[in-house]
């Protein structure tokens, strides 16, 4: 199971950080999680939303530079060593991460991790077969 990121590349001053967020909030398309990455002159903002093509869309429409990317995401526990555990399995898998952020779902004392492999089916299927709880989009989008 795979989900669909948006990212958007903005440039990295004070800000631009707010007016596609305000597009998305405006549209009624709220944003699960995200992360930033920056250089000097340029960041991306990847965020997961469940209507991604109605906020490509409407970013791309405002001359935004939009890509779509495959991310897997994952539940662990929320302790320590969870996220070494599932670095061990892809170790051993020689799964290479590209990125990868987290954020707590607050339930049953679980985290979500999203990671972006080179070859996301193959890691789907390689951490399904760990049993690991690779999510889709109904666990990732209810409330």
């Amino acid at each position: 199971m795979k989900i669909k990121q948006v990212s958007i590349f903005i440039e990295n001053k004070a800000g631009t950080l707010s007016a596609p967020c305000k597009l998305l909030s405006d549209a009624g398309i709220n944003i699960v999680t995200l992360c930033l990455a920056d250089t000097n002159d340029f960041g991306i903002m990847r965020l997961i939303v469940k209507d991604w093509q109605k906020a490509k869309k409407l970013l791309e429409s405002k001359d935004y530079a939009v890509k779509i990317t495959d991310v897997v995401a994952i539940e662990v526990e929320d302790r320590p060593g969870g996220l070494a555990s599932i670095l061990s399995v892809l170790e051993k898998s020689k799964l290479n991460v590209e990125y990868m952020y987290a954020f707590t779902s607050g339930k049953n004392g679980r985290a979500v991790l999203v990671f972006c492999f080179e070859n996301p089916d193959e890691a789907v299927q390689i951490l399904s077969s760990k049993g690991i709880n690779v999510l889709g989009e109904t666990h990732i989008f209810q409330k």
